[in-house]
């Protein structure tokens, strides 16, 4: 499902303009993941989550989410967030990408904008730092505690609607244990778990979110 999601992100990015609705791209992918692989959606039946502008920085659960009426500007930031699955198995993958004067931006380092630049280096970094630091004996609330601090001390905030920075892959959603506080669940209690730092800094009116599923292949952090 990872597979199918990264190719899902490709296809948007090769298919999406300024000028389109929302509700279109949402479409898009949903019927790009139904398709190719996936037979459902695993998240309160919504495959594709998209957010743009100021409702990048919106953290709401599924069951809520309502797409928004507007369409992608020339100067723009979108998150894209999927959750296929196929036969009770999930994917589940976010990207936040940037238009600039009407053309997608490939590469982080050659957005022009600061703050989105800042935004999606610090996201970056943050993946490269849990794949240096994790290890199987880590509880779940000791890499929020670590996560979290280190999302402060670089002058971000955690948005997320819960205060959690990812969870763990199972067959039933209502099952998935958290990285939050005070979790003493061990990493290596479950076979995957997503990261998914949902960001922002203070003041700003643009959030961040990147996320990819992990799992321990010989006591080592590996990105399914």
């Amino acid at each position: 499902m990872q597979n199918l999601n990264r190719a899902a992100i490709k296809y948007v990015e090769e298919t999406i303009k300024a000028g389109m609705g929302l509700w279109d791209i949402k479409s898009l992918c949903e019927e790009y993941l139904l398709n190719n692989g996936a037979d459902s959606f695993w998240y309160w039946d919504v495959g594709a989550f998209i957010f743009a502008g100021e409702e990048t920085a919106v953290s709401v659960s599924g069951k809520d989410y309502q797409v928004a009426d507007r369409i992608v500007q020339k100067n723009d930031i979108i998150t894209v967030d999927l959750s296929p699955q196929k036969n009770c198995i999930w994917g589940d993958y976010a990207r936040t990408l940037v238009f600039e004067d009407g053309v997608l931006c490939h590469e982080i380092s050659r957005i022009k904008k600061d703050e989105w630049r800042n935004g999606l280096k610090m996201e970056e970094y943050l993946h490269i730092t849990l794949m240096e630091m994790a290890a199987p004996d880590m509880t779940f609330g000791e890499l929020y505690n670590y996560m979290n601090e280190l999302i402060v001390k670089k002058g971000f905030l955690n948005l997320d609607f819960l205060g959690n920075l990812g969870h763990s892959i199972v067959k039933n959603k209502n099952d998935r244990i958290y990285i939050e506080k005070e979790n003493c669940k061990k990493l290596s209690d479950v076979e995957m778990f997503t990261f998914e730092p949902h960001i922002s800094i203070s003041n700003s009116k643009y959030g961040y979110k990147r996320e990819d599923i992990y799992y321990f292949d010989n006591g080592r952090l590996t990105k399914l």
